[in-house]
């Protein structure tokens, strides 16, 4: 059993204690956010052409051969214009974007906007959170959930792009939290089901869609993502995830003029309807007086 209990995570102290931690995970996804992306077109370069061209895996012949460590980890932090290597000091969340005025130290290279956005967001986030969910075992679940979901939004919105390696492990994140103490937030049962046709349900709308006009509307990133949704929520939460995500999505359509024509990543507006219903959903089935 953990040895703190919800009510210490309900003192200004423990919840104080959520939102640094979640500063320092928002400097974390930040990373992630922009190097998952370049992992991925690397390997998928480097593949392509040894499948194209008959090359064994690693084959010297191969242009897109990955010869330098690349990944999360290393090299370490440095600025992408001029290399030079960010100290820890020039790391601290949001306190060193603002004492630069958000340029690069080295070359002054002016360093985009989202990195003070994701620390911020990922610590009043981690905040609401925890006021939610003072639960220990509840608590370490649905940070993990909201930092997934926030780097997945920025990634997505940025690359058009849901990886794999974030969406699948999360889905059985839901699932083996519905095992513990009976289920942490859905029955075990419910949280299968909800998988199974939180999937199918965008599964179904991309093939129809696509016998009628012949094109792609989402991407199969959609019906992981939806997947995972309803694996820590259930069906229940199913049709206002759906609503949400809609309303957003056109409501930001409208702010930005983007027409029907220009491709729109649909994975974000899912993500915060998924996370407003994971938060809230008790509420909303209250009002609506649909049972969990």
């Amino acid at each position: 059993m953990l040895s703190l209990d919800a009510a210490f995570f309900q003192t200004p102290f423990g919840i104080a204690l959520i939102g640094v931690w979640g500063l320092m995970v928002g400097s974390f996804l930040n990373v992630v956010i922009y190097r998952l992306p370049v992992m991925m077109e690397r390997e998928e370069k480097m593949y392509a052409w040894e499948i194209l061209h008959g090359e064994t895996e690693g084959g010297d012949n191969n242009p897109f051969k990955i010869t330098e460590t690349f990944n999360l980890m290393f090299p370490g932090s440095h600025c992408p214009s001029c290399g030079t290597h960010i100290r820890f000091w020039q790391n601290i969340p949001i306190v060193s974007y603002l004492l630069q005025r958000g340029h690069c130290v080295g070359c002054g290279t002016k360093i985009s906007i989202r990195y003070l956005l994701v620390e911020l967001l990922c610590g009043v986030l981690s905040i609401l959170v925890v006021l939610r969910y003072p639960d220990p075992w509840q608590l370490i679940f649905a940070l993990l959930l909201t930092w997934a979901l926030l780097a997945m939004i920025f990634i997505d919105a940025e690359k058009q792009l849901l990886p794999d390696v974030i969406t699948l492990p999360f889905m059985w994140l839901g699932i083996m939290a519905a095992c513990i103490q009976g289920g942490l937030f859905v029955s075990l049962h419910t949280s299968v089901i909800g998988a199974i046709v939180g999937y199918l349900s965008l599964w179904s709308v991309y093939w129809v869609f696509r016998l009628i006009t012949g094109k792609e509307g989402m991407g199969y990133g959609d019906f992981k993502l939806l997947a995972l949704l309803c694996a820590w929520q259930g069906i229940a939460m199913l049709p206002f995830i759906l609503f949400f995500s809609a309303v957003t999505g056109l409501i930001f359509a409208m702010i930005n003029r983007i027409g029907r024509s220009i491709p729109m990543a649909f994975g974000p507006y899912l993500a915060i309807a998924g996370w407003l219903t994971f938060m809230y959903g008790g509420r909303i089935a209250a009002v609506t007086g649909l049972s969990l």
